[in-house]
């Protein structure tokens, strides 16, 4: 057996191929950037994300005025949904909050 073989033959060890065939493959056109389509930029809707409203009742101070805050969570696990709005009304300063309700939107 040959040391040194050139790629053809090469080639035609492994795949059987003549170089009819590869010369063949090589003039068929390619093609260019003029001719290949581009389609246009489509803008991203926002109402296709799932969510979830969070509703708690919130207050500053123990059986203080009590206020409602409504969250929106763009995921659909519930409890990190209302981690979140927990987490929310944390940084607007409430101390306490008792979850009303979880709907999906």
């Amino acid at each position: 057996m040959k040391d040194n073989l050139t790629e053809q033959e090469m080639r035609q060890a492994l795949f059987g191929t003549e170089a009819k065939d590869l010369a063949s493959v090589e003039d068929k056109p390619r093609i260019t950037s003029d001719q290949q389509h581009v389609s246009k930029a489509r803008r991203a809707s926002n109402s296709r994300s799932p969510k979830l409203k969070v509703t708690l009742r919130v207050t500053s101070e123990f059986e203080g005025k009590a206020e409602m805050l409504v969250y929106e969570a763009s995921t659909l696990s519930r409890i990190v949904a209302e981690q979140e709005a927990k987490a929310e009304a944390k940084k607007r300063k409430f101390k306490y909050f008792e979850l009303i309700k979880i709907e999906s939107v």
